[in-house]
C-alpha cells in the first residue's frame, strides 16, 4: 500500500513521519505542489490519496487518478467545496475528510477576533507605531451584553456559543439540524433573518454548500443591526465581498473580522515585495482599515489541529484500503 499526499507543508513532515514509524507497511510519498492536471502523475503508482487546497479539484485529474487505479481519497481538512460530487460518483470514489480536528482551534479564533475589534487594537497598534501611548478616545466595547448571532452550530459554532455564553453574551442561533445542548437552552430562532436582526456581531460557521454562496449579500446586510459587526472563520464565499465592502463604506456594518476571503488564493500563503504587486482590489479595499482584521486562513493553525488533520486523514484513508469502517466517511451521494 502506497499513500501520496498533495499540498504537503514543513509544519506536517513531522507528524507523517510519526504516523508512519506507526505503520511501517504503508509507503507514504508527498508534495508540497497542490492536485491538478500538472500533477496527477506523481500519484501513479498510489493506492490512495490524501489532499489540502483550497483550489478546485479538476474532473479531468480525477479521471486519470481513477484512470491509475486509485479509489481511495482523504483530505486533510473538513471543506468539500473544491470537489464536484458527481465527479466523485462518476469514478466511484470513496471519500473521508477531517471535520473535527480541532474545534477549539476556530472557536478560539473567532473569540479572538471579536475582541480584537471590540477593543480596538488595530487602532491601539497604530498609535503605538506613533509613538502614541495615549487610552483616550480610543474606548472600547464588551462582549458581556451583547447579542451575538451564530448561523451554523457543528462542532466548531457549538463551542464558539458556549464560549461567548461564558462572557456573558446573548446568543441566538440558526441552523438546519440544532445542536441538542444547545437547543436545550433555546438559542435557536427559525430563520436567519432572524439571527440577522438580533445580532451585534454575526459570526459564520456553516460549510459552503451551493444554496449558502453569498449567504450575506446586500440583502441580509441591509436586515442587520447599524453597527453589527461580521467575523467569517469558516469560508470566504458566504460573504459577497463587494456588499460587505459596501457596507463599511457606508458605516452599515462597524467592523469585520476575516480569516478567509472569496479571492484567498490570490494573496494568502503568498509573499509579496510591495502592495503594488497585490492585484486583488477586494483584498485591497479591505486591507488597513482600522475596523477590519484579517487573518489568512490561519485560524485551524495550531499544532493540535494540524496533528489530528494528518492522523485522522492518513489512518482513514489506510483504513478503507483494508476496506474497513473509516472515523469519517464523506456520503457523495448527498450535495
Amino acid at each position: 500500500m502506497k499513500i501520496y499526499l498533495y499540498g504537503v507543508r514543513e509544519d506536517e513532515k513531522g507528524y507523517l513521519k510519526e504516523w508512519h514509524n506507526a505503520h511501517p507497511e504503508v509507503t507514504i510519498d508527498y508534495t508540497n505542489q497542490i492536485f491538478n492536471d500538472d500533477t496527477v502523475d506523481l500519484a501513479k503508482d498510489a493506492t490512495g490519496v490524501v489532499f489540502l487546497q483550497t483550489q478546485p479539484y479538476p474532473r479531468t485529474a480525477l479521471k486519470k487518478l481513477h484512470d491509475f487505479g486509485v479509489s481511495k481519497i482523504s483530505v486533510r481538512n473538513v471543506g468539500l467545496d473544491g470537489f464536484d460530487f458527481k465527479d466523485l460518483r462518476d469514478y466511484k470514489f470513496s471519500l473521508t475528510n477531517v471535520p473535527v480536528y480541532s474545534p477549539n482551534a476556530i472557536a478560539e479564533h473567532t473569540t479572538g477576533l471579536m475582541l480584537r475589534l471590540l477593543r480596538r487594537v488595530p487602532e491601539f497598534d497604530k498609535k503605538f507605531n506613533n509613538t502614541d501611548f495615549s487610552w483616550f478616545p480610543t474606548i472600547g466595547e464588551e462582549i458581556n451584553g451583547k447579542t451575538v448571532g451564530i448561523v451554523g452550530t457543528g462542532h466548531i459554532g457549538s463551542v464558539v456559543a458556549r464560549i461567548m455564553m461564558a462572557m456573558g453574551a446573548k446568543v441566538v442561533a440558526y441552523d438546519i439540524k440544532p445542536n441538542p445542548y444547545l437547543e436545550n437552552l433555546g438559542v435557536y430562532v427559525d430563520s436567519l433573518d432572524e439571527v440577522l436582526a438580533q445580532a451585534d456581531i454575526l459570526t459564520l460557521h456553516t460549510p459552503l454548500a451551493k444554496r449558502d454562496v453569498h449567504m450575506i449579500d446586500a440583502d441580509a446586510i441591509s436586515k442587520m443591526k447599524d453597527g453589527a459587526i461580521i467575523i467569517n472563520a469558516a469560508r470566504g464565499g458566504l460573504i459577497d465581498t463587494d456588499a460587505l465592502i459596501a457596507a463599511l463604506d457606508s458605516g452599515k456594518i462597524a467592523g469585520a473580522g476575516l480569516d478567509v476571503l472569496e479571492t484567498e488564493n490570490d494573496v494568502f500563503q503568498k509573499k509579496f515585495n510591495n502592495l503594488e504587486e497585490v492585484k486583488d482590489p477586494q483584498f485591497k479595499a479591505l486591507l488597513n482599515r482600522d475596523n477590519v482584521i484579517i487573518t489568512p486562513h490561519t485560524a485551524f493553525y495550531t499544532t493540535t489541529a494540524v496533528h489530528n488533520m494528518v492522523f485522522d486523514s492518513m489512518t482513514d484513508n489506510l483504513k478503507m484500503q483494508k476496506n474497513e469502517q473509516p472515523k469519517y466517511p464523506v456520503d457523495i451521494n448527498v450535495e
